[in-house]
């Protein structure tokens, strides 16, 4: 009769579970997870996965960190990949809350004039390249400066010769591995199941009490809330947005998926950055973008947007925005209310911000509030103000198990 054998250290762990406790059986860790959920954790976190091996997704979308991360990184912008002088070149998303973002697509949005314009929403990573979830996975398991395989053959190679190739087969069927672009595909799907698991969603922060009516805001917090959602002070709501007529926690994910170029200060830390003439466009830097938006559409207009992120778990997502250049959350809000009124604050004492073409500066957010201030003019809040949308920003973050 086999025991239970009580050490469980990464894959190894996972073998000797298995050998002792028979296939079916379910580790504690994976507790709450459906077959495909479980094959995606397994997948998630395997460091083997990467050339050359030790880096997992895991290793950059760490749970403690409401799954960001810069495994390591000397520069906390910029996460390490597989090999340590390889660093990616934008900030880590966060994956927390991942699974509510649409498919890549364009909303058709009528003008004060009566006119139609078009609005890009969703879509995966900061430009929106990949085009859901399933997609997203093959770029960071492929880029020279993440997990740096040389091929989708290679990944899938790895994955059948896991010591859970047998739980695709028992998922997907059989002939998974039979075919490398089928094979990808379902391993995108398995990941992205668990990425839409309630590991990634727990709905369990403090707002979320609030909002099922099972806990109350300080009265710093309450304040921070209105001015949050008050169109004349803070008027984050008009893109981090919430259903005020609901109270199911879903109805409040704090982004509307939209894209926005808020002029961020340059992070002259980024080695990229060391090239004057060098510019990250957002948007702009896809190839594909053009075949993409509907006819008539000004692609130029779209330069130096990036996607709106989630406001969950912000108080554990720092560095904050694509470049990673702002490095707290109080900041972000200072930000947010001066760069209209103190453009030197931020642009190393110019009007004209740094880290933009000079083209596409007139996409600049520079009409809506609080980035309506101009020059010498005061900001739409006041330092108290300023802390107490601080102080609910922080009511957001999740309590994870």
């Amino acid at each position: 009769m086999n025991r239970p054998v009580a050490l469980r250290v990464g894959r190894l762990g996972l073998l000797l579970v298995g050998a002792a406790c028979g296939p079916d059986v379910v580790p504690p860790e994976e507790a709450g997870l459906n077959a495909m959920e479980r094959l995606g954790k397994r997948l998630f976190e395997d460091p083997a996965l990467s050339e050359p091996a030790g880096l997992s997704c895991a290793g950059c979308h760490d749970a403690r960190a409401a799954f960001t991360g810069d495994n390591g990184s000397p520069i906390p912008a910029l996460a390490r990949g597989s090999r340590p002088d390889q660093l990616g070149t934008r900030n880590t998303p966060t994956l927390g809350y991942v699974g509510f973002i649409p498919s890549f697509h364009f909303e058709e949005e009528q003008e004060d004039d009566g006119s139609t314009s078009y609005v890009p929403v969703g879509g995966q990573f900061w430009d929106g390249r990949a085009p859901d979830l399933v997609a997203q996975i093959q770029s960071p398991l492929t880029n020279p400066r993440e997990m740096n395989n040389a091929s989708v053959a290679d990944v899938v190679n790895k994955v059948e010769a896991a010591p859970y190739a047998s739980m695709m087969r028992a998922v997907f069927g059989p002939g998974v591995f039979d075919d490398e672009g089928k094979a990808i595909q379902k391993v995108g799907e398995a990941i992205a199941a668990f990425e839409r698991s309630k590991r990634f969603q727990p709905f369990s922060s403090r707002f979320d009490d609030f909002l099922r009516g099972t806990g109350e805001l300080t009265a710093q917090e309450a304040l921070g809330f209105q001015l949050f959602k008050d169109p004349q002070k803070a008027n984050c709501l008009a893109c981090h947005v919430g259903d005020e007529t609901s109270r199911r926690p879903e109805d409040w994910i704090f982004t509307d998926f939209t894209y926005d170029n808020l002029g961020l200060p340059r992070n002259r830390s980024i080695p990229d950055n060391a090239d004057p003439s060098y510019y990250d466009r957002g948007l702009c830097n896809r190839t594909d973008l053009e075949d993409l938006v509907p006819p008539g559409t000004d692609i130029s207009g779209l330069c130096g947007a990036f996607k709106v992120p989630t406001l969950r778990n912000a108080a554990l997502t720092a560095p904050y925005g694509h470049n990673g250049s702002l490095t707290t959350l109080r900041e972000v809000v200072v930000f947010y209310v001066t760069r209209g009124p103190d453009p030197g604050r931020w642009y190393g004492g110019s009007t004209q911000p740094d880290d933009l073409l000079p083209s596409d500066v007139p996409n600049m957010n520079s009409s809506e509030v609080p980035y309506d201030r101009r020059p010498g003019e005061a900001p739409r809040l006041d330092d108290a103000e300023i802390d107490a949308v601080v102080a609910f920003l922080q009511t957001l973050t999740d309590r994870f198990e």
